[in-house]
């Protein structure tokens, strides 16, 4: 799965993402210059005090007073506002990509009118009601063509529903009464069928709304980790200040001892502390996680905290449902069952005949079996009438020549059979009993009211899905594998797959047992859940990605909800969880070697007036102080800029050892904020001459 698939929440009616017009990151930028928005962060708010003094410097030196050129603190003065600009459009510029997610979502999210039924009954009193007028529990009918008014659960009929404006994705999906599979989204179409669905959400509270509020950025919450660091930033910050304010009067006290030389300006110092303190990951901490939220939603994944992306990070256990995320969902034919006094071929035949014009992969898997197995070719169809599946009679066939040939769920085949004045055998019937406790599908074909035989439809493990479990075990995660199938299937499919370890027969109580008990051993769980029965579960993990196809309990349980209803995507999540940790660890590493890197350039220009003795220590050979300290600050803020891509797409992410990663963070990061800043000053200090 690409890193870069941008969800189609963000996209236009022509399917292209919005580019995010710089305009309003520009006038973002300047608004957040009000002291209310730069308090929330207290670096940044340091450097947005020390330009208005400089502000002030200047206009003093431009009336003959000050203590340095007017030049030369106008232009540091310009530097440092440029460096509060340029924190402050990072922050915009990451708020702008989920207010983008944002504003394509307000154009899906319209007023409709609902038909409203008295009671769950086609037949109930009904009346027209505006969709924005729906209170939590009214009854809505929606017929094929129409769209659905408000969020809800389905209580009656069954109907395929298209999600596209909501997932992204084309293919529509089964919503049904008495299902895990009954939560309906407002906004989206119903498109065969019909369906009764009572109202879950108030107005302005549906899921839609939650969305919106949730994309843009400026409602983020900031995570437990980031207020860690940001209070570490702080505490660095005040040591540097309290440093500051002693080198006056000690730059004072110095020319009265020498006797010789002149005291360090107001202007000198500011810069000084500007530079020396971390302002670069405090430009960029918020961004940063801005930008995992986006990172999350790009995923087609809609996080309700960031505390739950940044837990993502720290996963050491993943539970994983089988179907679907281990296996391929789409289960494929494996084997016939013929029923008594039934030839094997002429099971494989009708089943075949049947599922000529089935274009879902069981079907085209039926067609494969039958002619690898009897070496049954397809045949035209010629006048044929075919009948597609439909949500409410659950299964599918084929009327040719007088034949009357379904494949379906047992159920709907039975109840088939017996209208058509038929018996389901009992033999049958146990046949459907045994595939079923080996962790397959049965698929019962009938020719009239006479029953052939069953189709026993099997998972298969996904591909690659093995190497992914080595790559999670490599970096110390462990997979466990939940399943309702019985303990020998279970095994089967978990050494195939790779899996470190597996529930089977699980239950509610089971999974929920399974999760405290990780837990009560220090351990971060993960595990994904469509159904009511994995709500406790849900609301037990650290993360929990509930699907979007599921039902309302498990959506609130979880504090993540997967558009696609994609249950992989939890491997997605770990990733963007552990992405940003890294990011922020890695911007981190590189402002404090950063930093220290900056003493060497300014600490020897700035009391070369007092000392001259330090201009020994000009060990970059810059042209003189003025310049070295303007060089300082050029390059304090503009290596924001330069970071600003990183902060947004993040570091590439690895699967490897926390360990490795830290090695890798201090030789790439450390080191690089160690000499990036002697090659930057040096260049600004060369560009500086140029100019003058």
């Amino acid at each position: 799965m690409s890193h870069e698939k941008v969800a189609m929440p963000g996209r236009t009616k022509q399917g292209v993402v919005k580019p995010v017009s710089w305009t309003p990151i520009v006038v973002a930028a300047f608004r957040k210059l009000s002291p209310a928005a730069q308090v929330r962060n207290p670096v940044m708010f340091v450097v947005y005090l020390g330009s208005m003094v400089t502000t002030v410097l200047g206009i003093q030196a431009l009336q003959g007073g000050g203590d340095a050129p007017a030049g030369f603190v106008f232009a540091v003065c310009a530097w440092l506002w440029f460096t509060v600009l340029f924190a402050n459009g990072a922050e915009a510029l990451a708020e702008g990509r989920g207010k983008a997610h944002a504003d394509a979502l307000r154009a899906t999210h319209r007023q409709v009118i609902a038909r409203v039924l008295k009671e769950p009954r086609l037949e109930s009193e009904s009346w027209r009601a505006p969709s924005d007028e729906l209170p939590v529990g009214a009854y809505m009918l929606v017929n094929a063509g129409e769209i659905i008014p408000a969020d809800g659960e389905v209580v009656a009929g069954a109907a395929s529903v298209d999600e596209s404006t909501i997932t992204g994705e084309s293919a529509p999906v089964i919503r049904e009464a008495g299902s895990d599979f009954c939560s309906v989204t407002g906004g989206t179409r119903v498109l065969s069928d019909w369906i009764i669905a009572r109202v879950t959400a108030k107005p302005g509270e549906a899921f839609l709304d939650r969305m919106i509020a949730m994309v843009e950025g400026a409602k983020r919450r900031k995570t437990p980790n980031e207020i860690a660091l940001m209070i570490l930033l702080v505490a660095l910050t005040l040591i540097f200040l309290l440093v500051c304010a002693t080198l006056l009067p000690f730059s004072s006290f110095g020319v009265t001892v020498n006797g010789a030389g002149k005291s360090v300006s107001l202007t000198v110092l500011i810069a000084l502390l500007v530079c020396l303190i971390p302002t670069t990951i405090g430009a960029l901490l918020s961004a940063v996680g801005i930008a995992g939220m986006s990172r999350m939603m790009r995923a087609n994944v809609l996080a309700i905290s960031g505390r739950a992306i940044e837990a993502a990070g720290d996963v050491d256990v993943l539970l994983l449902d089988k179907t679907g995320t281990i296996t391929l969902g789409n289960r494929e034919a494996t084997r016939f069952h013929p029923a008594s006094g039934v030839a094997a071929l002429e099971l494989a035949a009708a089943a075949q005949l049947a599922s000529l014009s089935d274009e879902t992969p069981e079907g085209r898997s039926i067609v494969v079996l039958a002619k690898n197995a009897f070496n049954i070719r397809g045949r035209e169809l010629g006048r044929a009438k075919s009948i597609a599946f439909s949500a409410r009679t659950r299964m599918s066939g084929i009327d040719i020549e007088g034949r009357q040939l379904r494949k379906g769920a047992a159920s709907a085949i039975e109840a088939h059979v017996e209208q058509l004045g038929g018996v389901f055998p009992e033999a049958v019937r146990g046949t459907v009993g045994e595939v079923s406790r080996n962790g397959a599908t049965p698929l019962v074909v009938s020719e009239g009211c006479r029953v052939l035989g069953v189709i026993e439809l099997s998972d298969v493990v996904k591909g690659g899905i093995k190497e992914r479990f080595a790559e999670l075990r490599g970096m110390g995660i462990k997979t466990i594998m939940i399943t309702g199938d019985n303990a020998l299937t279970a095994a089967a499919i978990a050494a195939e797959a790779g899996v470190d370890d597996y529930l089977a027969e699980a239950s509610p109580e089971d999974k929920l047992r399974l999760i405290r008990e990780y837990q009560s051993d220090g351990r971060l769980v993960a595990m994904t859940g469509d159904g009511t029965n994995d709500a406790p579960a849900l609301a037990q993990a650290d993360v929990a990605v509930a699907m979007n196809s599921g039902t309302q309990a498990a959506k609130e349980a979880g504090n993540m909800v997967d558009l696609d209803s994609n249950p992989t995507k939890l491997l997605r999540v770990v990733e963007v969880g552990k992405q940003m940790i890294m990011t922020r660890g890695a911007l981190t590493t590189f402002s404090i070697a950063n930093d220290l890197a900056k003493y060497f350039a300014i600490i020897p220009a700035a009391f070369v007036v007092t000392y001259p003795a330090l201009g020994a220590l000009n060990v970059m050979h810059l042209r003189s102080p003025e310049s070295a300290i303007l060089s300082a600050v050029i390059f304090n803020a503009l290596i924001i800029v330069a970071l600003i891509p990183l902060a947004l797409r993040g570091v590439k992410y690895r699967t490897e050892p926390a360990s490795r990663l830290l090695k890798r963070n201090l030789l790439l990061y450390g080191l690089g904020g160690l000499v990036a800043p002697f090659i930057g000053i040096k260049m600004i200090d060369i560009f500086l001459a140029l100019l003058s």
